[in-house]
């Protein structure tokens, strides 16, 4: 079936039209080789194969493979469970440093996936593939690991982020397995409240290519700290410490300004990345979406998401902000702004009419003021 994927995937890159493309392909097979075909192609920049096995949902939740790499690394297990498995990617590189794996599904199709995959980075052989209800006897019996990991499902739209809504429910998973391990990992929405957590442990907030990827949460025998927080792909993590004294000041907008990494934000590690950076930080805005920092002179930092200098103040109004740019010959935009989708398009015509030049500004909103900044 393989030839007939890279067959699809090839005609749908060209622009055929799926009626031409079907007429090519096997009829009984032919949606799922279509919806692989597709799934490679959303793919390229999650995973560094081009020929992996997967529907779309199995892409949308599989995780990222800077993630896995990272993760594996991290905890090097000895022998490790993905109870959840999906697609596998995750316990792919989990059995990369583990002796023995064991890949678990509910879902038959996915767990083939899983085995397609495994085969094509070479750790098949260390893996064990149990089809079934993780939590059933049946299955709970056939796993004898140091480690169990789960990524459960995520209700779409729900209010609140609780751990029984999510497909698994970590807390059912640890109560089935604690009889075999005290050393549980689970990815968890990032907008969980910590407290509502009931264990002790690590939560560990990643960022990947400046954006909040993932929230791993770690049992305490694979704790390092109570909060942490990972920058990939550069692999920069800063942790908790509670003996820190809080040196958080805030400021109006001085020379320079700092985008703080969502993780961070998250992880409640601000006051840890003041103590971290050489250089008088000062907070200039916390909001949900971003957080900027401030000060007199450049600091340099492997922690922050974005350094820029200030070139400009002004009130905030599509037209001053215009104003600014075409007197200072800047020719593009980049709103750094919380305004509603349905405001955005029109406020940026405005504020990029008749721009010419090749700078481009990046504009902050501040109380009723807009920051005009250039990247450093």
């Amino acid at each position: 079936m393989e030839e007939y994927i890279e067959l699809a995937v090839e005609m749908i890159k060209k622009g055929f039209d799926e009626r031409k493309i079907r007429a090519r392909l096997p009829r009984e097979n032919a949606d799922e080789i279509i919806e692989i075909a597709r799934a490679r192609i959303r793919a390229k920049d999650k995973f560094s194969r081009r020929d992996l096995w997967m529907d779309l949902e199995g892409l949308r939740y599989a995780t990222h493979e800077a993630v896995a790499e990272y993760r594996a690394k991290r905890v090097k297990p000895e022998s490790i469970a993905d109870v959840s498995c999906g697609i596998g990617i995750q316990l792919i590189f989990f059995a990369k440093y583990a002796e023995e794996a064991y890949a678990i599904d509910i879902d038959e199709r996915k767990l083939f996936y899983a085995m397609k995959n495994a085969e094509k980075y070479g750790v098949k052989e260390k893996i064990k593939f149990i089809h079934g209800d993780s939590l059933s006897e049946e299955v709970i019996k056939q796993v004898n690991a140091d480690v169990i990991f789960s990524d459960p499902a995520r209700p779409p739209e729900m209010p609140e982020r609780r751990l029984e809504d999510l497909l698994p429910s970590p807390l059912e998973i640890y109560e089935a397995y604690k009889h075999k391990t005290d050393a549980f990992i689970f990815d968890l929405p990032p907008q969980i409240r910590r407290e509502k957590v009931p264990w002790k442990g690590e939560f560990e907030y990643i960022d990947l290519y400046g954006q909040l990827n993932r929230l791993t949460f770690y049992f305490e025998p694979l704790a390092k700290a109570e909060r942490s927080a990972v920058l990939l792909p550069k692999e920069v993590r800063l942790e908790s410490n509670p003996d820190l004294e809080n040196i958080i000041e805030w400021s109006e907008p001085k020379e320079y300004l700092y985008e703080i990494p969502q993780s961070i934000d998250y992880a409640d590690l601000i006051n840890e990345l003041f103590h971290t950076v050489k250089g008088e930080l000062y907070m200039l805005l916390r909001e949900k979406r971003r957080v900027l920092a401030t000060s007199n002179e450049e600091i340099k930092s492997e922690y922050f998401k974005r350094a820029y200098v200030i070139t400009g103040i002004v009130k905030f109004h599509p037209l001053r902000i215009n104003e600014f740019l075409r007197r200072e010959g800047f020719g593009r935009a980049t709103l750094r702004i919380s305004i509603p989708d349905s405001e955005y398009w029109r406020f940026r015509r405005k504020v990029e009419n008749n721009l010419k030049g090749e700078r481009r500004a990046y504009v902050f909103q501040y109380k009723d003021k807009a920051i005009i900044a250039e990247p450093i």
